[in-house]
């Protein structure tokens, strides 16, 4: 025969730890109340508005060069998209099968308090295989061309970026493929195309490396692959 338990007492049975458990509450209480409340972590000030900036670069698939460029600090967002051709808010199709006259291209909003455009090119200029006109990297056709699309006021600083990378390279001006053009227009891409790189992690990281996009960063760029820093031989 099965026994039932007892029943439990409704009397709290005090235990010898009981009095030092209540003593160190009250203590820790006290300890809460009288600390200061920890500081909020200090985020960047936001720009004023009107100072934020702009550009816009063609670099081979624009995955890449938009998750190359989003974290550089100082950058607000950067956007996959179209631009170079004349036909109005192409789709990726069009642009893919050519004859648009579009490039894959990434516009960047940046604050220039923070991030200059002259430090943008160079982080640019590091994340492009400047001596191949042809596409960029596993990349070939029109659409995958390297160029500097610019804005009013940036003509100069980007020709100037160009001149110092040739130094930087050793090579002559007319060796270098990247293009410098006026900006006409910038068409976004389609919404599955932004943030390719967190949103498909594993098939983005598996597409760079296939396509020897870093491989070929190194050989060009050596140590200064991918980085923003000056100018290996400043004027």
């Amino acid at each position: 025969m099965i026994h039932p338990e007892p029943a439990q007492s409704h009397r709290l049975r005090r235990s010898p730890l009981t009095g030092l458990r209540l003593l160190l509450g009250i203590a820790l209480l006290i300890a809460a109340l009288l600390l200061p409340a920890p500081m909020a972590a200090v985020a960047a000030p936001e720009p004023v508005a009107g100072t934020i900036e702009e550009a816009v670069f063609a670099g081979g698939c624009f995955w890449c060069l938009e998750h190359d460029l989003e974290h550089l600090p100082g950058v607000l967002d950067a956007v996959s998209g179209y631009s170079g051709g004349s036909l109005a808010n192409p789709s990726y199709r069009q642009v893919s099968a050519g004859g648009t006259g579009h490039q894959e291209a990434v516009r960047v909003r940046f604050d220039p308090a923070r991030l200059s455009y002259a430090t943008l090119l160079r982080a640019y200029w590091r994340n492009v295989d400047p001596l191949d006109g042809g596409g960029q990297f596993c990349d070939r056709g029109s659409s995958y061309q390297p160029v500097i699309f610019s804005a009013a006021g940036q003509l100069d600083q980007a020709r100037a970026s160009l001149r110092a990378a040739a130094r930087e390279l050793r090579q002559s001006e007319a060796a270098l493929q990247v293009m410098i053009r006026p900006l006409q227009s910038f068409w976004p891409a389609e919404d599955y195309h932004q943030n390719y790189a967190e949103h498909n992690a594993l098939k983005y990281r598996y597409y760079r490396w296939a396509c020897g996009r870093d491989q070929r960063l190194d050989a060009v760029w050596g140590e200064r692959a991918r980085s923003s820093r000056s100018w290996a031989t400043p004027a």
